[in-house]
């Protein structure tokens, strides 16, 4: 099983990309970093950071941009939940 997460940028900005389960734990981290204005995308291949796959199961991703512009830092976050069948 494997996803793809698209998201895209209107300018430059830090962005960090995460799976979490419904306990809030985080299970893998797939952005951290500055990224260009742009289209992205990214995938999940229904493992965890120790390269361990998970179960099948409901998992949400969050999505945080902080974009500086003229000055003033903008932050962006979003969540989505996502169903992983094996």
């Amino acid at each position: 099983p494997e996803t793809c997460i698209e998201y895209q940028l209107p300018r430059p900005a830090h962005v960090g990309l995460s799976i979490y389960n419904l306990l809030g734990q985080k299970i893998k981290t797939l952005v951290d970093g500055q990224r260009a204005a742009g289209e992205f995308s990214v995938q999940w291949d229904g493992k965890d950071d120790r390269g361990r796959a998970v179960p099948s199961g409901v998992y949400l991703y969050r999505l945080q941009a902080r974009q500086t512009a003229g000055g003033q830092v903008e932050d962006f976050v979003d969540s989505k939940k996502m169903l992983l069948l094996r």
